[in-house]
């Protein structure tokens, strides 16, 4: 959803809002592609922002211009407790609390998940999401400046489930939106891997049985330059053209 920080953050100083927003939309937005490790890498920076907020809202209202990173995050977290109980609970306990494992879960449990363990990675950014939605929600519920049924309606976008665009099974990527055209699959799926990917591959994962008519999409969107695509290796990448396109057409 489309989140309108000045609205719904209250006199919060503007660069901590859109610094605030601006993560939270990507622990969404990677999740809903798929992205487990860079939904986990952004909840750490969510946390450190949250902090900061919490951290001048309990000194009276003297907040940092930017967000900052404290030495010992747990410590930090846990002293904020000491605020006066003339503020509330959820701001100097509940929320506090629950940053420490949203952070930890970049910190230590080291988001690739190397070794002998089983993959963790869907599993601790499915945390990472609704941890965020649920601190998200309390912070509008907090310093929300419009009126009562304004914040109400955004915590209850904030707090609904959220359903990944692409679902990964082993090796293979399927686009849970069975309406979304050829060419846009194509897009998102570019879109969310690092690095180019083979045609055949795509081809595979969009069910495509025909390479022929596959390239010729392929071709399509190489001449409107949101792709380029290289015939004889197979090799496809998406252009800067193609991402804004993901992010400003196709994602949301």
């Amino acid at each position: 959803m489309s989140i309108d920080p000045h609205s719904v953050l209250g006199n919060l100083p503007s660069s901590l809002k859109a610094e605030l927003v601006d993560e939270f939309n990507k622990i969404m937005r990677n999740y809903r592609e798929g992205r487990w490790e860079a939904s986990e890498l952004n909840g750490g920076k969510f946390c450190e922002i949250v902090y900061s907020i919490l951290d001048g809202y309990l000194a009276g209202g003297s907040y940092p211009s930017r967000a900052k990173k404290p030495a010992r995050f747990k410590d930090a977290c846990e002293d904020l407790a000491k605020s006066a109980k003339t503020y509330s609970e959820s701001a100097r306990l509940t929320i506090p609390r629950l940053l420490i494992p949203l952070y930890d879960v970049r910190n230590r449990r080291g988001v690739g998940h190397v070794g002998g363990e089983v993959d963790a990675n869907h599993m601790d950014a499915t945390f990472v999401l609704h941890a965020a939605q649920w601190v998200m929600a309390e912070l509008v519920r907090i310093f929300h400046s419009a009126d009562i049924s304004t914040a109400a309606e955004v915590v209850k976008n904030l707090t609904n489930r959220t359903v990944p665009v692409i679902w990964k099974v082993g090796q293979v990527a399927r686009i849970l939106d069975t309406s979304m055209s050829l060419a846009n699959g194509t897009l998102l799926l570019l879109y969310s891997e690092l690095g180019p990917q083979i045609d055949k591959n795509l081809a595979k994962n969009l069910e495509q049985g025909s390479m022929s008519n596959y390239k010729r999409v392929l071709d399509r969107l190489h001449q409107a330059r949101l792709i380029e695509y290289d015939r004889e290796s197979g090799s496809v990448h998406i252009s800067p053209l193609g991402e804004k396109t993901v992010e400003e057409r196709i994602l949301p």
